[in-house]
C-alpha cells in the first residue's frame, strides 16, 4: 500500500518565493501542498481548516508574524509540525520560534533537496536546525548562562533518560545515541517517549530546549 503524501501548508508574504516552493514541493510524489498563506493570520486559519502535517512558515509576515503564527498553529488540536524557513539567521529569532513550538529552522538559501528532507524530518517528529544555527545555539548556552533563563526540572527523569536527553541536546541522532549508549533502537525510542511525556515536550526540538534549560548542553 502506498503511503499517504505529507500534507503541507506554505506561508510566506513573497508571491514568487511562495510559488517557487509550491512547485518544488508538488514535484515530489511523497509531499503535497494543501494550502498557501500570505499572512500569519491566514496561515493560522488555513492550518485549522486543512489540518496539514507540516506548516512551512516565514518569520516576517504581515498581520501576524511567524513567531505568533507558530504559537497559534502548534496550539491547535492534533497540531501540525512547524518548519521555519526564513532569511533571518538571528539567534533571538531562532529562540523565539523554537519556544513558540517550531520543530525546525532553516534558511531560505537551503538546497531544494534539503528542504524536502526537512519537511519529511519534522513530519516524522524529529527536530531540525540549520547546522550554523545549531552550533551557535550550543555555543551561546555554554558561554553565557543567565540567572533569568528558566531551568526545567529533571526530577522525574531517570539517570539513563538524562543521558539520552544530554545526547539529544548535543545534536546526536537516534542512531548515534544507540551507538554511544549501546542501546537498541526500540529502547532509545522508548526513552525519548518517556522524556517527552515527563518534560511536556511535543517533539524533539522541545526536548533540545529542555536540555538547554537543564544545563545539559555543556561537555
Amino acid at each position: 500500500m502506498t503511503a499517504e503524501p505529507i500534507r503541507v501548508l506554505l506561508a510566506d508574504d513573497e508571491p514568487m518565493f511562495l510559488e517557487t516552493v509550491r512547485l518544488l514541493v508538488d514535484a515530489d510524489a511523497g509531499v503535497e501542498v494543501v494550502a498557501l498563506a500570505r499572512t500569519g493570520r491566514q496561515a493560522c486559519e488555513l492550518a485549522e481548516r486543512h489540518r496539514p502535517d507540516v506548516a512551512v512558515v516565514d518569520v516576517r509576515m504581515p498581520d501576524l508574524d511567524g513567531v505568533a503564527a507558530t504559537r497559534r498553529i502548534t496550539a491547535l488540536p492534533n497540531a501540525p509540525k512547524v518548519l521555519i524557513l526564513t532569511t533571518f539567521d538571528l539567534d533571538g529569532v531562532v529562540h523565539e520560534t523554537l519556544r513558540a513550538g517550531a520543530s525546525g529552522f532553516l534558511l531560505k538559501d537551503v538546497p531544494p533537496d534539503r528542504l524536502l528532507d526537512a519537511i519529511r524530518t519534522v513530519a516524522a517528529g524529529e527536530a531540525l536546525l540549520a547546522p550554523t544555527v545549531t552550533r551557535r545555539l550550543i555555543a551561546e548556552f555554554i558561554r553565557a548562562p543567565t540567572p533569568n533563563r528558566p531551568r526545567r526540572s529533571l526530577d522525574r527523569v531517570t539517570p539513563r533518560e538524562r543521558e539520552v536527553l544530554a545526547l539529544i541536546t548535543r545534536g546526536l541522532s537516534n542512531a548515534e545515541i544507540e551507538q554511544v549508549l549501546h542501546l537498541s533502537r526500540h529502547t532509545v525510542k522508548t526513552h525519548i517517549g518517556h522524556l517527552m511525556a515527563k518534560l511536556a515536550a511535543r517533539d524533539r526540538a522541545q526536548l533540545v530546549i529542555a536540555g538547554y534549560e537543564a544545563g545539559l548542553a555543556g561537555p
